[in-house]
């Protein structure tokens, strides 16, 4: 036992192709074929699927570690996995909702005769506050205007030398981005998924189609500012195609390159524009919708249309994000505590 992720055997050992781990291969062709169906028949959402397939491949190599068989494995090595796992309790509920889905569909299917994750209990856990950073008025519109726009470009020699300046694709593509995530509450996901064509005026106002968690399309009219922001990139970009990324990545010669951005790449992108703001460098790209939801309440606007903006089907959801409570403990702290 290696411990490690084996090509599918159903599958060919190309890039692009589901590993299985090394001990469901064990368990034969059958075991291999429904471990993938489980990933790619029953998760439709990408984030979801990443993270159970993470969670289950610790699993089974915890497992491989202690020479376990698929068809030996007992609630008591699930039981003594999360014990041994260094993981908060958000991450513990995870990880058991993973292999309860997991052996369940395993079940279903005849590879094993039960679930053992079925019954094992995680902690008891429940949130009444978000934990994500948000950022106070000032220091969003700090974060905006610290971005650079423009750039200095070298003129070669032959063409005379110095220096121009030009428009940084970078930084209005950057900065477009944080204030669609802060003005319409959406999540990054959905703002690196639009197309070209998915950014239109309906008269003079500026509308989105986000397609949201769960792929629930939703059309959002825009702040005059992000609108502004956005037009200004797209001006720089050039970007005509109606299928086209609208956030797209650039290569070195600092020119677009058709691909859409990933999160990885955009939360690289938000910690460097926040150290160069100086900002805490806590701050996510989840930081801006908890930040665009608290400042519309603090500014008046109500619990019904801040959930029906950030897209939540419980209103208890969109509470985690108000950290108004937050901010006026803070403030409360700093002007009546002072040890002088």
């Amino acid at each position: 036992m290696t411990g490690e992720l084996t090509p599918s055997p159903l599958l060919p050992a190309s890039p692009g192709t589901f590993p299985v781990p090394a001990l469901i291969a064990d368990a034969g062709e059958k075991a291999s074929e429904h471990f993938l169906e489980f990933f790619a028949a029953t998760i439709r959402n990408t984030n979801t699927r990443a993270a159970y397939m993470q969670a289950a491949a610790q699993f089974f190599r915890w497992c491989e570690e202690y020479q376990l068989q698929l068809a030996a494995i007992r609630p008591l090595h699930v039981s003594a996995y999360i014990e041994s796992k260094p993981l908060t309790a958000p991450s513990i509920k995870q990880h058991l909702a993973a292999l309860r889905g997991l052996f369940n569909w395993l079940v279903i299917k005849q590879v094993v005769p039960d679930n053992p994750a079925l019954f094992v209990k995680g902690p008891r856990f429940s949130r009444q506050v978000g934990i994500t950073p948000i950022l106070e008025p000032e220091q969003m519109r700090k974060l905006l205007d610290s971005i650079p726009v423009t750039r200095e470009v070298k003129i070669p020699r032959k063409h005379g030398g110095g220096v121009k300046v030009e428009a940084d694709v970078k930084g209005l593509r950057d900065r477009a981005i944080i204030a669609i995530m802060a003005y319409t509450f959406a999540r990054v996901t959905a703002v690196l998924k639009l197309k070209r064509g998915d950014y239109s005026l309906q008269g003079k106002r500026a509308r989105l189609r986000l397609l949201e968690k769960g792929n629930k399309e939703k059309l959002v009219w825009l702040h005059h500012e992000a609108e502004q922001y956005l037009d200004a990139y797209l001006e720089a970009a050039r970007i005509s195609d109606a299928g086209a990324p609208v956030f797209q990545t650039l290569n070195k010669n600092h020119r677009l390159t058709g691909e859409g951005i990933s999160r990885r790449d955009m939360l690289r992108n938000v910690k460097e524009c926040c150290a160069k703001a100086e900002l805490p460098e806590s701050i996510c790209n989840h930081t801006f919708r908890g930040t665009g939801i608290t400042v519309f309440l603090q500014n008046g606007g109500s619990l019904e249309a801040a959930q029906d903006m950030a897209n939540h089907s419980d209103p208890r959801t969109t509470k985690l994000y108000d950290r108004r409570k937050d901010l006026a403990t803070l403030s409360e702290i700093e002007r009546r505590i002072a040890f002088e």
